[in-house]
């Protein structure tokens, strides 16, 4: 079976073992964008912490659940945004303004919502997180 959106898989995986109330979850296959939203996830404390395993083909990640998350997922396809745009897509994709972050690859790397407003830099939607 072919991966066509291993960020989904990832993601996907997180959530279901977060509603199964486990206390850790395995990611396979791992990519380096996987990798970076996981550290934006952890960054502003929804995961703890998670190692990657190289087992010599694509890698695995294993993610420690703190059970914070309720839901986080890929936006597809990856829309373009614009800093003037953010509140907009705020109000479209999360639930509400207090919490929540969507996640952007911006040409400063892959950051969160707030940071790419605070650099004011726009940048394509990657998913999002509350």
């Amino acid at each position: 079976m072919v991966h066509m959106s291993v960020l989904n898989d990832a993601l996907k995986s997180i959530v279901n073992a977060e509603k199964a109330g486990k206390r850790q979850v395995l990611i396979k296959p791992s990519s380096k964008v996987v990798v970076k939203f996981l550290k934006v996830m952890q960054k502003h404390k929804y995961i703890g912490e998670f190692e990657l395993i190289d087992d010599h083909r694509s890698g695995k990640i294993v993610v420690d659940l703190i059970g914070r998350l309720n839901k986080c997922g890929v936006i597809s396809p990856r829309f373009d945004t614009a800093v003037s745009e953010f509140e907009k897509s705020v109000s479209n994709i999360l639930p509400s303004r207090q919490f929540g972050y969507l996640v952007l690859t911006t040409s400063y790397g892959i950051m969160d919502h707030e940071e790419a407003r605070k650099k004011h830099v726009g940048g394509k939607l990657l998913g999002y997180f509350y």
